[in-house]
């Protein structure tokens, strides 16, 4: 039951993640679940489809902070991006949560609805979905990370395009342009950055047919899942190395930015909204109306004002967490949530909050497009 899921804490952020969906009187005192019943959490990465047809991963969760919780910290340790977990949470202060505090991680994904093969990016979503080649039979499975993105004057490109090169450790050659204005902001850098800690493109990069642009790790992972790149896609440092393993020369990679994802999954329709990009060319109207003729045509969703009315609701106060479009409970989410313990472990090599702070709340001058191997320096 409700009263079993929230505690006074994270009670009212919970509540007004569903108030647009007209959610009725609750009460007021809660309690949290004891300890003992919490249950692990879901694989944060890796999933497998119990049919093709299925469009929805994974499962909302809920957990409980301690008092040295961070959203960054969370974010990382449950398979999030800092900007998912602040969207689900956003009457929740990210620095300082406090103990006992009942946050909602979005850990359930509605898959882009492109063809489902090699590595698919929705930067609406900051999110990678990969499906590695199925062999006839097998069960099609999914893996899914978090990934920073770029901001605002470097957008990440969209499109198709393939994976023509990999390297471990690379060395990044700085254009002239970025070496020129990083020596007017007082800063200078130098022609080439060697492998090491202090090499923004991490341990491994991937290298796609779009002149610049990489899939990389990173030296600062607690930007991961924010738009902080001059245009590459950024993962945690625990991801691209199981992805640089499994991902070949030629991979498909589809770039797209769809804010507005729907899917099926156990006979139930969800929808999940994100709030579009402050720099998208298309307005949300436009983009809801175009998500509505498409999944009607596709799926036969959206037909009835009714739904399309719930839909709109969600995607004013869009979170990112699936809902359910066709339930009358505006509590669904908080009952289906599977609560958790919380698995965060101090780091003795975490930044403080301040210098977490710092590196989330300013734009990273960093991740400049590079080549992976050894190459003439690249012009922005």
């Amino acid at each position: 039951m409700l009263a079993a899921v929230l505690a006074v804490g994270g009670c009212t952020a919970i509540q007004d993640f569903l108030a647009p969906l007209g959610s009725d009187e609750r009460e007021e005192q809660l309690s949290p679940v004891a300890e003992e019943e919490r249950l692990d959490p879901i694989n944060r990465n890796f999933f497998t489809l119990e049919s093709p047809e299925q469009a929805v991963i994974g499962e909302p969760q809920i957990v409980y902070t301690r008092e040295e919780n961070t959203f960054s910290d969370l974010a990382r340790e449950y398979g999030l991006g800092y900007d998912e977990i602040v969207a689900a949470n956003p009457d929740i202060d990210p620095w300082l949560p406090g103990d006992g505090t009942a946050v909602l991680l979005p850990t359930q994904y509605v898959l882009p609805d492109v063809s489902r093969r090699g590595l698919i990016l929705n930067i609406a979503s900051k999110r990678l979905f990969y499906f590695p080649e199925v062999v006839d039979g097998a069960p099609i499975q999914v893996l899914t990370y978090p990934i920073g993105i770029g901001r605002v004057g470097w957008e990440t490109p969209l499109g198709n395009t393939t994976v023509i090169s990999k390297a471990r450790d690379p060395s990044w050659y700085v254009p002239v342009s970025v070496r020129r204005e990083r020596a007017e902001m007082g800063s200078p850098l130098p022609a080439v950055v060697p492998p090491g800690p202090d090499n923004p493109l991490g341990h491994f990069v991937l290298k796609l047919d779009m002149p610049g642009y990489l899939i990389h790790g990173t030296n600062q992972p607690y930007g991961v899942g924010m738009r902080v790149s001059h245009g590459c896609i950024r993962l945690y440092p625990e991801n691209i190395e199981p992805l640089y393993e499994m991902v070949g020369i030629g991979e498909a990679v589809t770039i797209i930015n769809e804010p507005y994802l729907a899917g099926w999954r156990d006979g139930e329709l969800y929808f999940e909204s994100h709030s579009p990009l402050e720099d998208d060319v298309i307005t949300p109207e436009e983009r809801m109306q175009k998500f509505f003729k498409h999944t009607r045509n596709t799926s036969g969703a959206f037909v009835e004002q009714a739904q399309m009315d719930r839909a709109n609701a969600v995607a004013a106060n869009a979170r990112g967490v699936p809902v359910r479009v066709l339930m009358a409970d505006a509590d669904e989410v908080l009952h289906r949530a599977r609560v958790v313990r919380n698995t965060v472990e101090p780091d003795p090599n975490m930044p403080t909050i301040d210098e977490v702070r710092a590196l989330l709340d300013e734009p990273l001058e960093s991740d400049i497009p590079v080549e992976p191997i050894p190459a003439e320096p690249l012009n922005e």
